[in-house]
């Protein structure tokens, strides 16, 4: 089963008023685990970002020729590309039927939806969300649903976000969701043995896809070499050199 995980960022309110996204991120994740595969851009919105939404995500601060202090973790968006640039590769990556996890589901779904109207681009049903809010404020009903207050209440690490910024949310999301439908093993289900009896029971077989950048080796340079004059020095039959 593949779920996306995404968040945006935007200069407001209402798409229909004048705000337009200028941050996407999402991530991948195969039978509720992360495949380590992610799509994130920073968009121009070709206008001015308003106080309010810079004081939210710290991106901006604006189009125009204002002059004003730098911020920490500060983007600057003239020299990013607008939506068009991007929607296509946006929609092949969230593919035709993956479910899209998105907390306050309906804000970004209809930013989505305008940006990909505005290009001619099919727009994405709504019935493909899971939005992670409603799910929260069911579960947990009167207490605070934002994921700063989910973060708490799971026990989970958002010492990073000072600032909202969409991958970093989506990867926030992704532990919250799995918390809220079940924990970190979701997949793990009973079923009968007979006889009134239990068993633990892995619905799918997952298995990880090849990483496209290899990881590092932790050997050191001198490690490496004193192993290759071990394995040397017991010969042509030595078991590594058939592994090597």
């Amino acid at each position: 089963m593949r779920e996306i995980v995404l968040d945006t960022e935007t200069t407001g309110f209402d798409p229909f008023s004048g705000d337009r996204i200028v941050e996407i991120g999402a991530l991948e994740l195969y039978n509720h685990l992360p495949t380590g595969e992610t799509f994130h851009v920073y968009i121009n919105p070709m206008r001015n970002m308003p106080e309010e939404a810079f004081g939210v995500h710290g991106i901006g601060p604006d189009l125009l020729d204002v002059p004003r202090d730098a911020q920490p973790g500060e983007v600057t968006l003239k020299d990013k590309k607008v939506f068009e640039a991007h929607g296509q590769a946006f929609l092949d990556f969230i593919g035709n039927d993956s479910k899209l996890v998105i907390h306050n589901a309906k804000f970004d779904m209809k930013f989505l939806n305008a940006e990909l109207s505005w290009m001619n681009l099919p727009e994405i049903p709504m019935d493909r969300a899971v939005d992670t809010l409603a799910m929260a404020r069911n579960k947990f009903p009167g207490s605070p649903a934002t994921l700063d207050a989910l973060c708490r209440r799971y026990g989970i690490d958002n010492s990073s976000r000072a600032l909202h910024g969409a991958l970093l949310d989506s990867e926030i999301l992704a532990e919250v969701y799995l918390e809220l439908i079940g924990g970190r093993q979701p997949d793990l289900v009973l079923a009968s043995g007979g006889g009134g009896k239990t068993k633990s029971v892995q619905v799918d077989d997952w298995r990880p896809t090849k990483r496209a950048t290899p990881l590092p080796s932790r050997l050191t340079e001198e490690e490496a070499t004193a192993h290759k004059e071990f394995v040397e020095k017991m010969g042509d039959n030595a078991l590594w050199t058939k592994l090597g």
